[in-house]
This record gives structure tokens, C-alpha cells and sequence, in this order.
């Protein structure tokens, strides 16, 4: 599959639905639209929309990727647990493999998530 520069190509979601936002406040999303498009240049592949929790928060940090701490300078808010965020769908599997995978808006993620993680583990973290 290829993945489209245009965020208006390939809106499908995961359930082969329209995608849904994921979240506004904050906002997110690679092109900071709300929703987990992706394209060539998102090297991260920030398709997977997860809702923050602790142990993810503080996983993530631990592993080189700190989310909790505000960038102003980027516009990056710093999450709390509670917040949706389009997260990078490697960073969500190796949450899962180390057992602190936080769950997903399973309608707000990207179909891109398919290549990497199965529908059958996705719907198990359905929020």
C-alpha cells in the first residue's frame, strides 16, 4: 500500500469506515488536523489514536519519547492521562510487547495500523 502526501486520500479507518477524529483539545494528528492521517513524510507513522494512561505516559518516556513534558515552541501541549493523541503505531506495539499498551478509538485509527497490528488485538483495546 502506498501512503498518500494528501491527508484527503486514504481516510479510512481501521474497520474500513471513514475515519473519525481522534482529538481536538489537544489537537493532534501529524498534520495537527485532529485526526491520524499519515503521509510519505510521517516517518513516525502517527496512525494509532490512543488515549494516554500513567503507565503508557510514563513507559514512553522511559523508552526515549517523552509526552509529558510541554514543548511550547513546537505548539506541544505535554498530555495527561485521559487525552487522545495520535500516537506512532511502533511506539503502540512496543507498548503492547512490554504490557502498557494504553487503549485505542478504535474508529479513529488509521487503516495504515493494519500492516503492523491485527483488527482482532485493536478491538481488544477499543475504548
Amino acid at each position: 500500500m502506498s501512503i498518500h502526501p494528501d491527508p484527503k486520500i486514504n481516510r479510512l479507518n481501521v474497520l474500513g469506515e471513514p475515519l473519525s477524529s481522534c482529538c481536538y483539545d489537544p489537537i493532534t494528528g501529524y498534520f495537527r488536523n485532529g485526526f491520524c492521517h499519515t503521509a510519505v513524510t510521517d516517518l513516525g507513522q502517527h496512525t494509532m489514536c490512543a488515549q494516554m494512561t500513567s503507565d503508557f505516559l510514563n513507559f514512553s518516556q522511559k523508552v526515549g519519547n517523552d509526552l509529558i513534558t510541554p514543548l511550547p515552541e513546537v505548539g506541544f501541549p505535554g498530555l495527561k492521562p485521559g487525552d487522545f493523541w495520535c500516537i506512532c503505531v511502533t511506539r503502540w506495539v512496543e507498548a503492547y510487547e512490554a504490557g502498557h499498551a494504553p487503549p485505542i478509538k478504535l474508529n479513529a485509527c488509521h487503516n495504515a495500523v493494519l500492516h503492523y497490528v491485527p483488527l482482532n488485538i485493536l478491538v481488544e483495546y477499543a475504548v
